[in-house]
């Protein structure tokens, strides 16, 4: 067991593997690891994810549009085996130079397009259809509650999905520091949803298509092992209204099955091609 006292030495190396659970792929460097090609399907949108939080912030939006009549929208979606290390091969590195999910790559004009990090990609495809991103005076709201979610995801998920849940040792410090932290986060959520509909405003945008795979989980019970009971997730009911509302969408529904691979097999879909590949699948 670490030491809780450790005192860091004044130059830090990477002597050991840490990072509990994906301490295996952990280093301190960038770039590929290993020469790797990208799968390629037929449309313009080629999406690589993994059906984390972050990851189907993609497929949701993707899923939205086609719902909302953007047939150029459509879709390959192809999943990445973070545990594995699959996003440190060259192929998603030359998409994505950060080695995260999801990446996006645009074949739709003269030149390819790559798009990396969950908030761009959102920014990227509602500016590119006219969706979900209001241009009126609302806009500032919804961009301020979208890059919200998007800074607050660390503390939630490296800081207290980590050391809650997948962190080799458990220590009272970081566990309490990052419990608060997401409660708090929670807490302004839950503020804005008692006098708003949505975090934006009136109407569904690209904030809450943010947002709600992280928040979400948690009101469910279905993400780091008893957390919704830990964080006493059941005390911000505006918070679950909003959550089950946006849960009931067909599109959502979707797209939160889309490159997710664990659980039963009627909530899995591994590739998607067409609107055909959910067919039989419990959505």
């Amino acid at each position: 067991m670490a030491d809780p006292t450790y005192t860091p030495p004044a130059v830090w190396t990477n002597d050991t593997e840490n990072g509990g659970k994906f301490a295996s792929i952990n280093k301190p460097t960038a770039g590929a690891r290993e020469d790797s090609e990208l799968p390629v399907g037929n449309h313009d949108f080629q999406l690589y994810s993994l059906a984390t939080p972050n990851g189907v912030k993609a497929s949701i939006m993707l899923e939205e549009l086609l719902e909302a009549g953007h047939k150029a929208a459509e879709y390959d979606a192809w999943t990445i085996d973070i545990s594995s290390g699959a996003q440190f091969g060259s192929g998603f590195v030359d998409v994505n130079p950060n080695s995260k999910i999801p990446a996006l790559l645009d074949r739709s004009g003269a030149e390819p397009v790559r798009v990396f990090e969950s908030g761009a990609i959102l920014m990227y495809l509602a500016e590119k259809f006219g969706s979900f991103l209001p241009s009126d005076g609302s806009r500032p709201e919804v961009l301020s509650w979208l890059f919200w979610q998007i800074g607050s995801a660390p503390f939630i998920g490296g800081g207290f999905g980590h050391f809650y849940a997948y962190a080799p040792e458990k220590y009272e410090y970081p566990i309490n520091r990052y419990a608060m932290e997401t409660k708090r986060l929670f807490d302004v959520a839950d503020r804005r949803l008692a006098e708003s509909q949505y975090l934006g405003g009136d109407d569904y945008t690209v904030a809450d298509i943010a947002a709600f795979p992280w928040m979400a989980p948690f009101v469910e019970g279905t993400i780091y092992n008893d957390a919704k009971t830990f964080l006493s997730i059941h005390e911000y009911e505006n918070v679950a209204r909003w959550a089950k509302t946006i849960a009931e969408r067909p599109a959502v529904r979707r797209g939160r099955i889309v490159t997710k691979v664990w659980g039963d097999d009627d909530t899995q879909l591994r590739e998607r091609h067409s609107a055909e590949d959910f067919d039989g699948k419990a959505i």
